[in-house]
């Protein structure tokens, strides 16, 4: 026993994470591509997670449902539609699931009223102390996204008093959300944050100051650090064709909407209609959101807008989804990123930007209220315009075309921002924090 306890020269470090090696999830991303790293610093690792993504078998690794009805109900429905797709066996047992369940999740919202997942914190933080009797780890990393790896994580260093370090995922806390129980949940754990973690980190400048101004307590402990992303690798080779295809990749909504591309491209075309049969938008990850959808039935532009939805693994070719996905980013002409047009954008910066960076292709980007944001993404000559200044988007569109056309595309010439970089950096900020 006493020869398997974390020492200085082999650390071994807890991992919490409910959306650990889920198949193109942001929120996996961003711990899954830390850990070949983590282990090349000689740190031994362990990760509890919940049932939804691969099980990973290079080290402990224990998958736990929620023991909430709501948590439970909607991990299980995942799982089926990950073996049975949603054929009738999916339609059968999620239904009789549902209602068996449903008694009990109206019960758990009326005393509690939190999201599904933050019933996953107790089997974490039980499952935890099991593996603290048998072996102490040096530090408990939780991170994003559902927030209960961070509830699991505060409850541990209460408990243990053992190092607690805290990846924050976006901005926990957005000013003006209206209360709820969940917020208010939300808002009590990032004081917590602030407040017992021995390091935290954001992924943005403004979202650490927002937290900051918040809980002053925080002081030196609370830093940035760019998470980047792992190299994409691909065979994939880039080919002019005779239009220029410009993708988007991830989820629109009504927040994050393709409505001020459509109606730029619907203005461009009112004075160069021949734009029509040389320029395509391609939508992988998601439908096209209802508002651009209808814009698209209005200006009569649905042949210049493609969705693919999610694309998931190919028996035919035997890659993932996400391989799929970082094949079209390199074959693209150019890559659309959508930042949104709601108040968190000040202090969120898309994971796709990460991605688009390794694939080398030029990038147009529609942003809202980041500095930082802009800065990366000048400092890589891209085609950049305000999500609220049409004018520029019309601009930026036009520009890239023409740019197209005469095949001089603004290339990316600074590196990407790599998770070697992201890993170091959390290594030597916990050791000036220690």
């Amino acid at each position: 026993m006493h020869a398997s306890l974390s020492t200085k020269d082999k650390p071994y470090w807890l991992i919490l994470s409910h959306s650990f090696n889920q198949d193109g999830q942001a929120s996996s991303l961003t711990i899954t591509d830390k850990l070949p790293y983590l282990l090349e610093h000689g740190i031994d690792i362990a990760v509890l997670s919940g049932v939804m993504g691969t099980h990973d078998t290079r080290f402990p690794h224990f998958q736990l449902l929620p023991w909430g009805p709501s948590g439970f109900g909607f991990d299980m429905r995942q799982l089926m539609r990950q073996h049975w797709g949603r054929d009738w066996r999916y339609k059968f047992v999620s239904f009789f699931l549902s209602l068996f369940l449903l008694p009990f999740i109206v019960i758990e919202r009326l005393l509690f009223g939190l999201q599904s997942q933050a019933s996953w914190a107790p089997p974490a933080v039980f499952r935890a102390l099991l593996l603290i009797r048998k072996r102490r780890p040096a530090v408990i990393y939780s991170t994003g996204g559902a927030y209960s790896a961070h509830l699991a994580g505060y409850w541990l260093k209460k408990l243990t008093c053992i190092t607690w370090i805290a990846e924050v995922h976006d901005p926990m806390v957005v000013a003006g959300t209206k209360q709820n129980r969940n917020v208010r949940m939300v808002e009590k754990l990032e004081a917590a944050i602030c407040r017992d973690a021995n390091l935290a980190w954001w992924f943005t400048d403004e979202a650490l100051n927002s937290a900051r101004k918040r809980h002053p307590e925080l002081s030196n402990r609370g830093v940035v650090i760019l998470p980047g992303v792992e190299r994409l690798p691909s065979d994939a080779i880039y080919q002019r064709s005779s239009q220029m295809v410009i993708a988007h990749f991830g989820l629109l909504s009504d927040s994050r909407s393709m409505q001020p591309v459509v109606q730029a491209i619907g203005s461009l075309l009112e004075h160069k209609p021949e734009l029509r049969s040389t320029l395509r938008v391609h939508i992988y990850g998601s439908a096209i959101d209802g508002k651009a959808k209808a814009e698209i039935a209005r200006l009569g532009l649905d042949e210049l807008f493609i969705s693919f939805g999610r694309l998931e693994y190919s028996p035919a070719t035997g890659k993932t989804g996400r391989e799929q996905v970082i094949d079209r980013m390199y074959q693209a002409d150019c890559l659309l990123l959508l930042h949104g047009n709601f108040e968190a954008c000040r202090e969120y910066i898309p994971s796709k930007f990460y991605e688009y960076l390794w694939a080398g292709r030029p990038i147009i980007a529609l942003t809202h209220l980041n500095p930082q944001l802009d800065q990366m993404l000048l400092e890589r000559d891209s085609y950049l315009a305000a999500v609220d200044h049409p004018e520029d988007i019309i601009s930026a569109i036009e520009t890239s075309h023409t740019d197209w056309q005469e095949d001089r595309l603004r290339m990316p010439t600074l590196p990407a921002i790599t998770v070697k970089q992201s890993v170091a950096n959390i290594l030597i900020k916990l050791s000036n924090i220690n």
